[in-house]
């Protein structure tokens, strides 16, 4: 193990924490779609993700069966947490299943209003249990 890689407990605690995420999902004949999202997680539980039937990344996790989620720190000392693991899908979502994921990243009022103005009957929750975790804290490195 590198000097640099995050104990179990670290690295639930760092993708526990509030970053926004980049999705990547595998795509026949070209490289991965990688794109940023908002995600939940708990430590020991399962990523998740809000998005709509019919997006290009809803389409192509459905259609491999799993993702990856990279969370990283932009300012030193650097830090990330990519995971990947199978997806499953919820199709019956209501603007309740949602509202924890974007109070992580809006004020209650804020959260309020996007939820309002962006939940539909088209609303999928794709979850995942990472099975693999990659990890890096260069803050290590000054110990």
């Amino acid at each position: 193990m590198s000097k640099t890689t995050m104990s179990e407990s670290e690295r639930e605690e760092f993708l526990a924490d509030l970053h926004v995420g980049v999705i990547a999902a595998e795509r026949d004949g070209r490289a991965p779609l990688a794109v940023p999202v908002w995600y939940a997680y708990s430590p020991g539980g399962e990523v998740m993700v809000w998005t709509e039937r019919g997006t290009v990344k809803e389409r192509l996790i459905r259609a491999s069966g799993r993702f990856s989620l990279c969370a990283q720190q932009e300012a030193p000392p650097y830090r990330y947490v990519s995971v990947e693991g199978p997806a499953t899908f919820q199709d019956d979502v209501t603007a309740d299943d949602v509202r924890p994921l974007v109070r992580r990243y809006l004020p209650d009022a804020e959260a309020e209003a996007f939820v309002g103005e962006s939940f539909n009957d088209a609303a999928v929750v794709i979850r995942m249990r990472p099975e693999r975790w990659f990890t890096v804290d260069y803050g290590k490195l000054e110990s």
